[in-house]
């Protein structure tokens, strides 16, 4: 039984405690099974709160038959993880550093106080690169954390113990973080569900950063959408965050039907800036051609982004020169070296003139078509890079910097603050899991939900798990 419940979702698994078929502590106990059991292999977490999580999950028990069912908040019960970059009261928050690695903060972040709030059990802190500052999983303070798929290869990053947990079934819930990629390319290599939502839906501890926002991982869209609707909407902490009316987002992605006719979807297959594997190329042109068998009216188009890779440099490259942190990580310095010649101008070229660039190419695009979809990440999961920080080569072409490449295809919609989300589009030569990105106009999060739910219909992918999995 515990093994069939650290496959549920996390909106069954509420539903099942409301209903009082099952106990708080029975999900958490399956979920906190499934870690003692494969953790030594996968290495998704830096800290898991045992005791503590068994002690919240008996307390739920007993609250669930005091009270009527209607007073449970909407994720009772339900286990979660957090990405070690945000804060977590009273439970260690290194931020992947070994200078943080006894930090405890006193105060939850403002949005895992809202999953808290709604009633999520707190399981673990799952693995984060140093300071999210690196595409792949892996710290001095953690060491490498690797794909469920097949061990060995990577989970992507900067959430990576995010996506490899929920890949494992060692919880139905994570939330993650993305700034350029890091929840999608992580769930993509995965093949779990991740979104990054529109701009300031998520409020943020730093006001005043618009790129980066938190979000949700997970095995099915129905969870993103419950992960989504008790996170967004305003906070004066946040004072740029966004109002957002409030309805049932599970049940408006639900209802999303299979039949897509009259459904205007624009594809990139091979985005500007680089090559896109052949593999990949393939596993999404199938995927598009079945939603153009659901009635999509589908059109390839072509889209002309700035290159992401000098973007990336320009925008982010200050952040590594910041104080002149220690970077530990042979990757990092080598993006840091490029930094070093990014001057005033550059930078601010890139937060303005650049970055209306791409917002004007997404908003030509959705001028015609309500839907884009593009690959996750140009190539499918790859082993443990060392040194490099990411692939060398698309198929047999070199890239410029390894620990960028991978991530040039989810850079951009960050920056133009629309909602993109990556769902499993099949599986490549190898068997590893292909992404594929859809993305809608921005404030449009619920109907790319909806799309999403669309295609999870109609290639069902919850109950494919990785192969050395029970």
């Amino acid at each position: 039984m515990a093994n069939e419940l650290a496959w549920l979702d996390g909106h069954e698994i509420a539903t099942l405690i409301r209903e009082r078929e099952i106990k708080p502590s029975e999900a958490v106990a399956a979920s906190l099974a499934q870690i003692s059991n494969h953790e030594s292999q996968v290495n998704a977490f830096v800290t898991v709160i045992f005791e503590r999580a068994m002690s919240a999950a008996e307390r739920a028990d007993r609250r669930v038959m005091q009270v009527d069912a209607h007073e449970l908040p909407p994720l009772f019960g339900v286990p979660l993880t957090v990405k070690d970059l945000a804060p977590t009261a009273g439970v260690r928050t290194t931020f992947g550093s070994t200078a943080f690695a006894d930090h405890v903060p006193e105060e939850d972040s403002i949005s895992v106080g809202r999953l808290r709030g709604a009633g999520a059990i707190l399981i673990g802190k799952t693995t984060t690169p140093e300071f999210g500052m690196l595409g792949v999983t892996e710290s001095a303070l953690t060491g490498v954390t690797n794909n469920p798929w097949r061990l060995g290869y990577t989970a992507g990053g900067s959430s990576g113990g995010a996506a490899a947990a929920i890949a494992a079934g060692m919880a139905p819930l994570a939330w993650g973080s993305d700034g350029g990629g890091s929840i999608r390319i992580p769930a993509s290599y995965c093949g779990v569900v991740g979104l990054k939502p529109s701009m300031r839906w998520i409020p943020g501890d730093q006001p005043w950063d618009t790129a980066v926002t938190d979000g949700p991982l997970s095995r099915t869209v129905a969870d993103i959408a419950l992960m989504l609707e008790v996170t967004a909407g305003f906070d004066p902490r946040s004072p740029h965050s966004t109002p957002i009316a409030r309805k049932d987002f599970v049940a408006a992605t639900l209802s999303a039907q299979p039949d897509l006719s009259g459904v205007r979807i624009a594809v990139a297959l091979t985005p500007s800036a680089g090559p896109v594997a052949a593999e990949v190329r393939e596993a999404v042109s199938m995927a598009v051609a079945r939603l153009a068998d659901a009635g999509a009216i589908v059109s390839e188009i072509g889209l002309d982004l700035p290159d992401p890779v000098e973007y990336f440099i320009d925008f982010w490259g200050p952040f590594f020169l910041a104080e002149d942190a220690p970077l530990p990580h042979p990757a990092m310095r080598e993006v840091r070296d490029a930094a070093r010649r990014v001057t005033l101008e550059s930078y601010l070229h890139a937060c303005t003139v650049t970055r209306g660039q791409i917002t004007r190419t997404y908003n030509d695009v959705f001028r015609d078509h309500h839907f884009l979809i593009t690959p996750t990440s140009p190539v499918a999961p790859f082993a443990h890079p060392g040194a490099r920080g990411g692939a060398t080569h698309v198929d047999e072409i070199a890239v410029r910097y390894p620990a960028i490449d991978f991530h040039r295809l989810t850079e951009s919609a960050s920056h133009a603050g629309i909602p993109a989300i990556t769902v499993p589009a099949g599986f490549g030569a190898e068997g590893l899991p292909i992404g594929m990105q859809l993305h809608a106009p921005q404030h449009q999060d619920l109907e790319l939900l909806r799309l999403a739910r669309a295609w999870e219909q109609i290639a069902p992918w919850r109950d494919i798990h990785p192969e050395f999995l029970p």
